[in-house]
């Protein structure tokens, strides 16, 4: 995907929704990314294998899930035994909150301090690490700026209605075990703990944990002992991958 197919298909989405872009039963994220990825809407929401895809092409299928990919694990298991299967995660790496203030209807926006990047999709893939080294997988990571529109309060929550994308930032194609070296985070030591990996890629402990069992599932990285009673790992060559 390019900058030229993310602005056509937000014209696209925009123009097949009564009220504009954000007012979609379809979160308007999906729904972009599912018209950019293929504008013709006869081949979207096929049945294949027992389960719905949203596109069906000449290139196979491709999935487009917003999180949690591990609701994805079935839907795999049955797409890759007929046909290749692209997943495409998107990324907000800028994010602005937009909040509607219940009482007087203000709305307020601001910049999220949060940036979202390429290798958040590691931890994603934990539930779904089991089908990685099929050669008929591949990933994309959709870098976006999106807007969040949030409506007051539920149960002390901000309550979400919608994510807007606003622009396309870029796309990272995971083929092979060597496109994951560029998730790696900077300044690792030779030997790390999880705990050393998560202050290094800025998540939780959890998520660097699981990262971690992602990366050891592809042979880029391997435990190889103790220290005290954590366990120690390495990044492997890409290469033993390939």
């Amino acid at each position: 995907m390019n900058q030229a197919d993310f602005l056509q298909a937000l014209q696209i989405a925009q123009s097949r929704v009564r009220g504009g872009i954000g007012t979609l039963s379809e979160k308007s994220v999906h729904a972009v990314l599912k018209a950019a990825y293929e504008p013709h809407t006869e081949n979207h929401e096929l049945a294949v294998g027992g389960y719905v895809a949203d596109i069906v092409g000449q290139n196979g299928i491709i999935e487009i899930q917003t999180r949690e990919l591990w609701r994805l694990k079935e839907k795999l298991r049955a797409f890759l035994d007929v046909c290749e299967v692209t997943v495409v995660y998107p990324v907000s790496v800028t994010e602005w909150i937009c909040r509607t203030d219940p009482d007087t209807g203000e709305m307020i926006r601001r910049k999220s301090p949060r940036h979202g990047q390429a290798a958040d999709i590691l931890p994603q893939l934990y539930g779904i690490r089991d089908f990685l080294k099929n050669p008929g997988l591949h990933l994309r990571v959709v870098l976006l700026e999106t807007e969040r529109y949030d409506i007051g309060k539920l149960r002390g929550k901000r309550k979400k209605m919608d994510r807007i994308p606003l622009n396309f930032l870029g796309e990272i194609e995971l083929d092979h075990a060597s496109d994951y070296e560029q998730l790696f985070p900077v300044g690792l030591p030779e030997k790390f703990t999880a705990l050393e990996y998560s202050r290094a890629a800025g998540w939780p402990l959890r998520d660097a944990r699981m990262a971690l069992s992602v990366l050891c599932a592809l042979d880029l990285a391997e435990q190889i002992g103790k220290s005290g009673r954590k366990n120690l790992y390495r990044i492997l060559s890409p290469l033993k991958s390939n």
